[in-house]
Order: structure tokens, then sequence, then C-alpha cells
């Protein structure tokens, strides 16, 4: 089969490598239809050879598709299902995955249990499974992670249903903004865009969104929400000034660990005296009330140093962060698709290319080029 493999810094390419199989009674393959370019994946593309990747490596970990073969032990998929397929590997069982904490599954988890659970095509740190940019996929843990979609749920819903819409949706979750309260989301790319929209269909009715790239501020604009240009005032002042004085209930770091920075940060992270570039993560934790919420969605890999601790104290901000819990919120997310109206995911994947073309959309993707959101690659 064809798949996007990485082969160091800012090199990958489309490369024909052995197609999946069964290798446990809980496995099954499914044919890829719709692959994401995410984030998180343009970590591993800047940062990888820091990461735990491999020469060889096949990324991706946002899949939707048809299942063509399952173990002995997956009666809940047939051959011929549409399903969607979560990020994180989990099991469905175990301490963790009985209490919610999908993405802390004690049975994927990796490297001696300092990890949380495996996830799709990211890194040696979280299991080294082959990821989903490819035209086939083995899916462990099958007998709990994939979610069956009747035709009413689209390719782009579905892709977006592996990690997007859930990662937005527990984003806006922990944020806990309360009626009439006001929610501020620091980066619009898919993740932020998708937090507006997951906001304005649950109620929230003033959004503030923050990003210095005019195309992604209008797109928030045309779903509900405020936008700021970061660049063009201090955004933290500008969320005291709408709010009273006293900031937003609730704020949503969804840019992480290579936000934009100033000279000194990509300086600390070049040298890695500093892995991550927390501009976002500061001025989301200034924008936020006392007694408010920051909700951090957005990847960070390393310890903080001089982190504002006593700040955070005497304000009694409370932070909730950490990788989407997939299964938890899909039964939601569904409900929501289906709702009347239902929440809106159109218009967010804005570019489809063959799986070939891979390479120059990374590209297109990490450069933010105009108009360049959301990328779903199509295997076939």
């Amino acid at each position: 089969m064809r798949a996007v493999v990485w082969h160091g810094t800012r090199d990958v390419g489309v490369e024909t490598v052995a197609d999946p199989r069964i290798e446990e009674p809980t496995d099954a393959v499914i044919q890829v239809t719709r692959s994401g370019i995410c984030g998180s994946d343009l970590h591993l593309y800047d940062h990888g050879s820091t990461m735990a990747m491999r020469d060889g490596d096949i990324l991706g970990h946002e899949a939707a598709g048809i299942v063509v073969e399952t173990g002995s032990e997956v009666p809940n998929l047939e051959r011929g299902d549409r399903v969607s397929v979560p990020f994180n590997i989990s099991c469905g069982h175990c301490f963790m995955c009985r209490r919610g904490l999908f993405s802390q599954c004690e049975t994927t988890r990796a490297m001696g249990e300092r990890k949380g659970a495996s996830l799709f095509g990211y890194t040696h740190m979280y299991g080294g499974v082959p990821g989903a940019q490819a035209e086939y996929l083995r899916v462990p843990q099958a007998h709990f992670g994939p979610i069956v979609l009747d035709d009413a749920i689209s390719d782009e819903a579905a892709m977006l249903l592996a990690d997007v819409l859930p990662t937005a949706w527990q984003a806006v979750d922990y944020a806990d903004v309360p009626i009439g309260g006001t929610l501020a989301v620091y980066g619009l790319g898919p993740v932020g865009q998708m937090c507006v929209r997951v906001a304005r269909h649950r109620g929230i009715d003033r959004v503030i969104g923050l990003d210095p790239y005019p195309d992604r501020r209008r797109a928030a604009d045309e779903h509900g929400a405020v936008s700021v240009d970061v660049t063009a005032a201090d955004p933290v002042e500008v969320i005291r000034d709408a709010t009273q004085g006293r900031g937003a209930d609730g704020v949503i770091d969804a840019v992480g660990m290579d936000a934009e920075g100033s000279t000194a940060d990509r300086a600390l992270q070049a040298t890695r005296l500093r892995p991550d570039r927390i501009a976002a993560l500061e001025q989301a934790l200034g924008s936020v009330r006392r007694g408010g919420t920051v909700s951090v969605i957005g990847v960070y890999a390393g310890w903080m140093g001089r982190f504002p601790v006593g700040d955070l104290f005497d304000r009694q901000v409370t932070l909730r962060w950490g990788q989407a819990n997939v299964r938890r919120w899909t039964a939601d997310i569904l409900d929501a698709l289906r709702a009347s109206p239902p929440l809106d995911v159109t218009g967010l994947v804005t570019h489809a290319p063959p799986l070939d073309e891979a390479p120059e959309w990374y590209e297109h993707f990490r450069d933010k080029d105009p108009g360049v959101v959301k990328v779903g690659l199509t295997p076939r």
C-alpha cells in the first residue's frame, strides 16, 4: 500500500510499504477513505527527531474508512461498515477507561507506563503504532474503538470525529463557561475553529477568537465569534477591556507548543533549552478572570520553568488539559451532528488532495498558506 512516511525534520514522503494485517484477535483492518493532517503532525514534521520518531514511521491519526477485515474477538464490526477511528487507542475496560479517561488507557499506554494511551502515528513515546495517512490501517482494540456510522454522517464529519470534533468538544466542556459568560479561544486553526462552532452550538453566546491570520479570523467571525488580531494589540488587555476588566470566564489554548512567540522563544526551542514555545499559554493564563478556567488542548511536550504558580493560586484559576478522551464524547457529538439545527462542520476541511500529494500539503499547512485551514487526504 501507499503511505506517508517520516524520514527526518521536514522530510516526509509517500512510499509503498507492507499492507497491514490482523496481529491480535481484537484487531481490525480498514480501508482509509479520508485521513487528516493535524497540527500535532506538524510538531513531528518540525521536531520529530527529538520526539522519538524513527525513519520510516507512518504518520497520521485522523482516519475514517471502511472495515475490510476483523479479528476473532471483534463482534461489533462487520466487513463493509463505515467507521471513524479515534486517534487514541483504548480498551474500554481498564481502570482509566471505566472512568472515561480513554486517553490514559492502562492497556495500551507506552514507555513503561510513563505515557498515556498509545496513539496512531505519533512517535514511539506513544506506542509506535503505524499511522492513518495510508491506504489501509490496522486498528488495535477494535472491539471498542471504532465508531460505526450511518450514511447521514459525511466522510468529512467522520474524519473530524476521530480527533478535531472530540478535541474541541472536550476543550469547550473543560472551559466551564457559565450561562451568559465569555469564552476566549486562542488559535483559530482547525481545532480552534471547531471550538468556536461547538461553543456557539452549546449556547455560549459570547466567543472571542484570537489569531494573527486574517483568513482564520474571518472564518471564526462567520460562525459567531468576535475575532481579535493578536499582532495589533495586547490580546490580554483586549479581553479584559471587553469583560469589565475581569477577563474571560473560560479560555481555551488551542495553539500549543509551536505558538508564534518571540525571537527569544524560537531560539530557546531551537537550542532545546525550552522545548515548547508557550506564548499562547501565557496569554491564555493572563486572559482568564479570577476563579475562571483555562482549558489547554494544544499539545505541549516538555517541562516548563518559571510557571506562574503563585499568580494562578492567588487568582484561583482552574487548569484542565490533556489529550481528548474521544469515546467519552462521541455519543453527544453524534447527537449534535444529527440535531436540528445540527452542529455545523461544513467547510472546515478546506482541501482534500490525493495521498500522493501529502508532502506539499504538509508545507502548505505548516506555512499557514491563505485559505488552508484543514487538509483531509484522500487515499483512493
